[in-house]
């Protein structure tokens, strides 16, 4: 695929867009990247990575290796991914605790306009199809539910989460940062990256690689063999995943650490007329539609450039 300079930019900015989505526990970089229309690219891109890629650089020289890896695509877009998911958990982590019904209020616009833009790619309709929409939106609504564990800095737990956390990332509507959150090790990481200790970096991103080189595998399979379903699947992911992103929750329980800190552990939606403290409705409701829009354009810019 012969490509522009401007073409790698937008690239980067879609990256810039999955990285900041991956940021927040409860939002996947895999709806933007699958709206903006670059996923099943990135999927085959990355499953790519095998024996004989390698065989290519040592027989027939980088350039060779470069374009077979599909090398300016994923320099771009994980240029724009590591940038953003860096800064942006930063603010992320200010925004969930500080304004967090308008943070989810922008992100469930865009979790809804996903819905629309992931299923209408759907060509045929029918029974199997519809059982992957269900399964999919109860897998996620149940993960959803889950209450977080406590916080693990094990090495060899974080190079695991990493793992897992990586495959979460890159389906559509399961959030990579939300199961880091699950498992304990969101605050491990976060703490990481804002100490720059490299050693808790390295382990995780590790862990990272190996989990997207073996699960890209089994996504591009299933796009090739069960393309409809996959679709299904993946838009049922998407809207259980609704539950998670809803802005306004009542605490049920919390977590207090060593330091008299509390933090969430389990809660429910609540409407925001029952919501204890300021709604923000109005605010709110713009943050969504302005998440919604956001989408579209990707939509278009995606649809555009693909």
């Amino acid at each position: 695929m012969q490509r522009r300079f401007i073409d790698y930019l937008v690239i980067s900015l879609k990256g810039i867009a999955m990285g900041a989505a991956d940021a927040v526990p409860g939002v996947s970089g895999g709806t933007i990247a699958f709206i903006s229309g670059i996923y099943e690219e990135l999927i085959s891109t990355i499953s790519n990575v095998n024996i004989s890629l390698f065989k290519t650089l040592f027989q027939k020289g980088f350039k060779a290796f470069w374009n077979q890896l599909n090398g300016n695509f994923l320099l771009a877009l994980l240029s724009g991914i590591i940038i953003s998911f860096v800064s942006f958990m930063r603010l992320a982590k200010y925004l969930l605790e500080n304004e967090p019904v308008l943070i989810w209020s922008f992100f469930f616009g865009l979790i809804i306009a996903s819905i629309y833009f992931v299923g209408k790619q759907i060509t045929k309709w029918n029974i199997a199809a519809y059982v992957g929409l269900i399964l999919g939106a109860v897998i996620a609504f149940y993960i959803s539910n889950l209450p977080s564990l406590a916080n693990n800095e094990n090495s060899l737990f974080l190079f695991f989460a990493g793992a897992l956390a990586i495959c979460a990332m890159i389906l559509p509507g399961i959030s990579g940062s939300f199961i880091l959150v699950i498992l304990g090790a969101y605050k491990t990481l976060s703490d990481a990256l804002h100490d720059f200790d490299i050693k808790r970096i390295a382990i995780f991103a590790c862990g990272a690689v190996i989990g997207l080189l073996s699960f890209s595998h089994l996504l591009k399979w299933l796009f090739k063999h069960y393309h409809n379903f996959t679709l299904a699947i993946l838009t049922g992911f998407i809207f259980g995943s609704l539950n998670k992103v809803w802005p306004w929750k009542e605490t049920l329980t919390w977590r207090i650490n060593s330091k008299g800190v509390k933090t969430p552990l389990l809660e429910k939606s609540i409407s925001p007329f029952s919501y204890q403290g300021d709604s923000q409705l109005l605010i709110a409701i713009l943050l969504m539609i302005v998440g919604f829009l956001t989408i579209f354009i990707l939509e278009k810019v995606g649809s555009k450039r693909n």
